[in-house]
């Protein structure tokens, strides 16, 4: 099987991984602003409109993804530290557990806002049933959107670096591939 080349990870492929387009880089910067604005609409707006923070947080890690693919994966991977990609899951998890577990301690049933009422009635000035439209928003805002988020910039990054096979390990006994094919084409004679 002939290829056209074969990289330094010795993944052969036809073409080049990134290829620079500018007309692919000017779009991009064009739009990104636009798609990042009505991500963080939809996530501000999902309990009173369509959308919310599962949808909010994809559109905003679209953003992440248009940037990989006009200025290159690995660059945009280099850029944007690991650390932030998971953090904004971890921080979206805690935000999420946060507001969900706090009503049980304090007597009441999961994600059962309004146990804060007696807690943060008097401080906020809310009443008992806003509680519930806020509570659901936070919910939203700070712990679906930033999840989603994380986990799908975390997954296209997974996908995008490939799985690399693991080496045959000689040692034990296991033939490289190379020889197996070599083999297999002399027992073909």
């Amino acid at each position: 099987m002939s290829t056209d080349r074969d990289d330094t990870d010795g993944v052969a492929r036809q073409r080049p991984m990134y290829t620079e387009s500018q007309v692919i880089m000017t779009t991009v910067k064009t739009v990104i602003p636009f798609v990042l604005t009505y991500g963080l609409f939809i996530t501000f707006h999902g309990t009173g409109s369509p959308g919310g923070g599962f949808q909010g947080g994809a559109l905003i890690a679209s953003v992440v993804l248009m940037i990989a693919f006009a200025f290159g994966i690995e660059s945009t991977r280099q850029s944007l530290a690991n650390r932030l990609v998971v953090g904004l899951g971890t921080v979206g998890v805690l935000i999420f557990a946060g507001i969900a577990l706090v009503p049980m301690a304090l007597g009441g049933n999961f994600l059962e806002y309004t146990k804060y009422y007696p807690v943060l009635g008097s401080a906020l000035g809310l009443k008992k049933y806003e509680f519930v439209k806020y509570g659901m928003e936070a919910v939203e805002i700070g712990g679906i959107a930033f999840i989603v988020a994380g986990v799908l910039m975390g997954l296209f990054f997974i996908l995008a670096a490939g799985v690399t096979p693991p080496a045959a390990d000689e040692s034990a006994g296991a033939a490289p591939l190379d020889e197996v094919t070599a083999t297999e084409d002399q027992e073909d004679d």
